[in-house]
Parts: C-alpha cells; sequence; structure tokens
C-alpha cells in the first residue's frame, strides 16, 4: 500500500470512527451511567469486533453480498431492530445506586463479547467496513494488506471511540440528578434511534 494511501485510509478510519454512531452513543450514555473503567470492556469490544469484521470483508466476505444481496437488507433490519432494542434500555436507564423493586442492582454497561458481536449487524460498521475496500483497497490485495487495513483501522478507533466514553464520565457529576439523567437518557435514545435512517437508507 503506498504511503499516501495509507495516509488517506487512516484519515478515513479516524473521521468514520470518531463521528457520532451507535457505538459512539451507546459509549457515551455507558460512560455516564457506569464510568469510564466499567466501560471499557465495551470499547475494547468495539474495536476489536470491528477489526475482525474488516478482516473477514477484505478476505472476501462481502462478496457474499453480490451473490445474496437480500443478506445485506437482512444484516442491516436485524441490527436496526437490535438498536431499537438498546435505545429502550437507555431511555430507561437509572442512576447506578438504583435498584429494581427485587433487590437486585440494575443492568450494567455492555460486556466485551457483546459489544463485538454487535459489530456484525452495526449498519455504520458495515458501511465502514465496505467502504473502506471499495475505497481505498484494491480487491487484489493480499492477506497481509487486508491485515494491515485491520490493523489500522483498530489502532485508530479505540482512542476515537473512547473519547466518547471518556467524555461521559467527565460530566457524570452534572447528572446526579435523576431527573437530569433521565432527560439526557432520553436524548441519548432518540439520537440512537435517529441515527438509522441515513444507515437504513444507504445502498449496499
Amino acid at each position: 500500500m503506498a504511503i499516501d494511501t495509507l495516509m488517506a485510509f487512516a484519515l478515513f478510519a479516524l473521521v468514520s470512527s470518531i463521528t457520532p454512531g451507535p457505538n459512539n452513543l451507546m459509549l457515551l450514555a455507558s460512560g455516564v451511567n457506569f464510568g469510564f473503567r466499567a466501560t471499557l470492556p465495551h470499547m475494547l469490544g468495539i474495536s476489536i469486533g470491528f477489526m475482525i469484521l474488516v478482516l473477514a470483508v477484505g478476505v472476501g466476505l462481502a462478496g457474499l453480498f453480490a451473490v445474496f444481496p437480500w443478506l445485506y437488507v437482512v444484516l442491516k433490519w436485524a441490527g436496526a431492530a437490535y438498536l431499537l432494542y438498546l435505545a429502550w434500555n437507555i431511555a430507561n436507564a437509572g442512576p447506578v445506586e438504583s435498584k429494581t423493586q427485587e433487590g437486585a442492582h440494575k443492568a450494567g454497561p455492555m460486556s466485551f463479547l457483546s459489544a463485538a458481536a454487535f459489530q456484525w449487524i452495526n449498519p455504520k460498521a458495515w458501511v465502514m467496513a465496505l467502504g473502506a475496500f471499495s475505497t481505498y483497497i484494491p480487491a487484489t490485495s493480499g492477506f497481509w494488506i487486508v491485515a494491515l487495513a485491520a490493523g489500522v483501522f483498530a489502532v485508530i478507533n479505540l482512542p476515537s471511540v473512547g473519547l466518547w466514553a471518556l467524555f461521559g464520565a467527565k460530566v457524570r457529576h452534572l447528572l446526579k440528578v435523576e431527573r437530569n439523567l433521565r432527560i439526557f437518557n432520553y436524548g441519548m435514545a432518540l439520537l440512537l434511534v435517529l441515527s438509522l435512517y441515513p444507515m437504513l437508507t444507504t445502498s449496499s
């Protein structure tokens, strides 16, 4: 990969990773509700899960969409349904110290495995992975070029998404009042739902 292409690809990875999307909105909400340290597994799951997705797309998974175009549609709508479920959970998240009527603690942040698995039905993740290879990485590239692309994405993605969780944790003290926290969670849930529109209207 030429150095100018690599630099352009790195810029694409930065912009696509740091801009608002389902992952970043969920990390922001998690940082506010659970704190930065508790959100670390969620962050790592996103970066590693997405790196594996990029590798899979690079070694030929994207070709399945050419043969079975309906598969991309199924993935997009499955991801949309799951995002609506996550938006509902965010909207109904209470204070960290709160407990259910049965006395059990409320649900914690998303786990590493759940965050990694979510990338496979995350519409934005697929748009990012497919866009990377259709624009910057030739179809004839060997495995090591694909691995380099996936590695660059992972290295850039982790601190980019981490900024959202860190920002959420930093403003956490401003939302200790339950009413303010609920307003924030409702807003995050609404933004998560709104983020579906451009991704669902993007063709494969």
